[in-house]
């Protein structure tokens, strides 16, 4: 069979979410399944290190898509021309966007539908162009794959899509994620921090993040606190918005932000094993892989309670309401003060990893390509 594959968003060192997903679901199953030919599609020139198997042909497509009206000629004319030139079986697209023009069977995966509760949070091209597309996708789709039970749900209810359609895919987190020791622990705090203990966050800083409401949190818990700790933050300033800028600036404790931009695979392992505790509360996630990162490493993970991270935290994170940076605050000093709520979190984190690993996430969408392929 020819499987075509929406590679684009494989970016050498810059690999966020979706891209994770994509890399780790993409190099197992090309591996375990040398019998198909995978074309993988670029909107720009690629790195070796994403040819992953001798039964992959990667092939560069223009005009790079990174714009609404580039998305549109993208798919419509590129990917659908290369679909019928390779007489392709399957068209799989990773990032959920299709070629609407395209008769070849496809899969899209959604990772999220937070554009259509928080459209406000888009600039007005690509919020346009998400609410527009998206549902036609959905619609378009021969299977769609999503990352959470909550997703699959939102999926149903906002386009109507019998939940026979829908395929729940788990993320995981890379495998490189594990405990580092003390003296990494002192030596990437002294390299970070000056030395002084902290909370982390690590996501693009986009306003559903909620940096907001975690900045004025920690603002609390440094006022309510007397302690050392400072908010290490990693990530791209691409979201950056006005609201969020406001706010770090009327901060009393600004100087204890640190702002750390992206990190190398082996950075992000001793910075996340090093925190104090994961401090994840975004008020809209598909999945949240860094939660399961932090499970990893045996760092406690704060979180949101809701969307899909009290799915994918259970018992081994501690919940907060992400709109009352009161309640984020207390968390913060729940897990500074209480050894026993750290322990208790950090060992139900190690049992909670297991269940979310990138071979069971590539052995699902596998399922999921195979319900399309071989059709009953």
């Amino acid at each position: 069979m020819n499987i075509v594959v929406n590679t684009r968003l494989l970016l050498h060192g810059r690999l966020e979410g979706i891209g994770w997903f994509t890399y780790e679901n993409l190099q197992r199953i090309v591996l375990a399944h040398p019998e198909h030919n995978f074309f993988f599609l670029f909107d720009r020139p690629y790195h070796k290190e994403f040819i992953f198997s001798h039964n992959i042909t990667p092939i560069v497509i223009g005009p790079p898509a990174r714009h609404p009206l580039l998305y549109f000629i993208w798919f419509e004319v590129s990917v659908r021309y290369m679909l019928n030139k390779l007489k392709a079986d399957l068209f799989l697209s990773p990032d959920g966007y299709l070629s609407l023009g395209s008769k070849v069977p496809s899969i899209a995966v959604f990772h999220d539908l937070n554009f259509e509760h928080y459209p406000a949070d888009l600039p007005f091209a690509e919020r346009w162009y998400y609410r527009t597309f998206f549902r036609k996708y959905a619609k378009k789709a021969n299977r769609i794959a999503t990352v959470s039970e909550f997703s699959k749900n939102d999926i149903q209810k906002q386009y109507g899509i019998d939940e026979s359609k829908i395929d729940v895919v788990y993320n995981g987190a890379g495998e490189f994620y594990c405990p580092v020791n003390e003296e990494i622990k002192v030596a990437t705090r002294n390299s970070f921090t000056n030395g002084r203990p902290y909370f982390f966050f690590v996501g693009s800083l986009h306003p559903r993040k909620n940096l907001v409401n975690l900045f004025r949190a920690f603002d609390l818990f440094k006022e309510e606190n007397q302690t050392e700790h400072v908010l290490l933050l990693a990530g791209a300033k691409k979201w950056w918005t006005g609201e969020i800028a406001s706010v770090y600036e009327s901060m009393k404790n600004k100087d204890t932000i640190i702002f750390a931009g992206r990190l190398s695979s082996e950075e992000m392992n001793n910075v996340m094993g090093s925190a104090e505790a994961l401090t994840y509360v975004s008020y809209f996630e598909g999945f949240g892989i860094p939660i399961v990162e932090a499970f990893r490493c045996g760092t406690p993970v704060i979180t949101s309670n809701c969307t899909s991270m009290p799915e994918v935290g259970g018992n081994a994170v501690l919940l907060t309401d992400p709109f009352n940076p009161e309640d984020i605050a207390r968390a913060m000093k729940e897990v500074v003060k209480d050894e026993s709520l750290r322990n208790r979190l950090i060992q139900e984190g190690f049992v909670r990893a297991k269940v979310f690993t990138w071979n069971k996430s590539a052995e699902r969408l596998w399922q999921c390509i195979e319900k399309v392929l071989r059709p009953e």
